[in-house]
C-alpha cells in the first residue's frame, strides 16, 4: 500500500504538531516539524547576538546561513525526533518563549525560506511523511496526498500556549501570549514569501471544541479513505 505525504498547514499554537505527532505514531510515518526548523535559526540568531537596534540582524544572518545545520535524531525515549543544530540538540531550547518573539521575522526572509524548504523537499522525497507548518501544502509539498488546515478560536490558541509555557516560566502572563500570537498571525499571513495561507484541496480542521483524540480519529477517518482510493 503506497506511503503518503500529508501536508499540515495552520495557525501558531492551533495543534497541528500535536496532530502531526499523534498522526505519525499511527501510522508509523516520519513526522517533520518545519516549524521547528525556523525556530532553530532563530535560536542560532539569538546565541550568536545577531541583532541591531534589537531586532534581527538580517544582513549578517544571511551570511551566515552556510553555518547553519539542521538536522533530526529519533530519541527514544520520548519516541519522536528531536532537533539538532550543528550536531547539539536543541528540542527544549526553541520552545521559549524568547526564540517565540522572534522566530516569524526571521521566516519572512527568502534566503531562510529557501534553504529549509530544499532540505524539507529533500526528506520528503519517497513519501511516509507527515509534515506541519505554514506553507507545506502551498509551497513544500504542493501535490502533497492529503492537506489538512489546521485552525482555532484565537482566544483558545492562547490559552493552550499559556498552559504550556508557564510550566516552564512562571512570569509568563497570558496578556504576552495573546499579543505574541497576534503579531505572529499578522507576519505570517501577510508576508511577501509564501505566507500562510489555505491551499485550494485543502480539508480544514477546526479543533476549538475538539479533544485530541477527536481530533485524531477525524483525521485517521479521511486518510484511511484516502489510501484505499489509492
Amino acid at each position: 500500500m503506497k506511503k503518503l505525504t500529508i501536508a499540515i498547514d495552520g495557525f501558531s499554537s492551533c495543534g497541528k504538531s500535536t496532530l502531526a505527532k499523534d498522526l505519525a505514531k499511527e501510522l508509523n510515518y516520519i513526522f517533520v516539524d518545519s516549524g521547528a526548523m525556523y525556530r532553530g535559526i532563530a535560536y542560532f540568531v539569538l546565541q550568536n547576538n545577531l541583532f541591531t537596534n534589537g531586532e534581527p540582524d538580517t544582513v549578517s544572518l544571511i551570511k551566515r546561513l552556510d553555518e547553519i545545520t539542521l538536522t533530526f535524531e529519533y530519541n527514544p525515549e520520548k519516541f519522536e525526533s528531536d532537533l539538532l543544530l550543528n550536531g547539539i540538540t536543541i528540542s527544549n531550547e526553541i520552545r521559549k518563549h524568547e526564540v517565540a518573539a522572534i522566530v516569524s521575522k526571521i521566516a519572512v526572509l527568502k534566503e531562510v525560506r529557501s534553504k529549509l524548504v530544499k532540505t524539507q523537499q529533500k526528506l520528503g522525497e519517497f513519501g511516509g511523511i507527515i509534515m506541519d507548518g505554514r506553507d507545506i501544502g502551498t509551497v513544500v509539498f504542493p501535490f502533497a496526498d492529503i492537506k489538512f488546515f489546521v485552525t482555532a478560536d484565537p482566544t483558545i490558541r492562547a490559552e493552550r500556549r499559556y498552559k504550556e509555557l508557564v510550566l516552564k516560566d512562571s512570569t509568563i502572563t497570558l496578556a504576552a501570549i495573546k499579543a505574541n500570537l497576534e503579531e505572529r498571525d499578522f507576519i505570517d499571513t501577510t508576508r511577501e514569501i509564501s505566507p500562510l495561507k489555505k491551499a485550494d484541496d485543502a480539508i480544514e480542521l477546526d479543533n476549538s471544541n475538539l479533544s485530541r483524540e477527536a481530533q485524531l480519529a477525524f483525521a485517521l477517518k479521511l486518510i484511511n479513505e484516502r489510501t484505499i482510493d489509492v
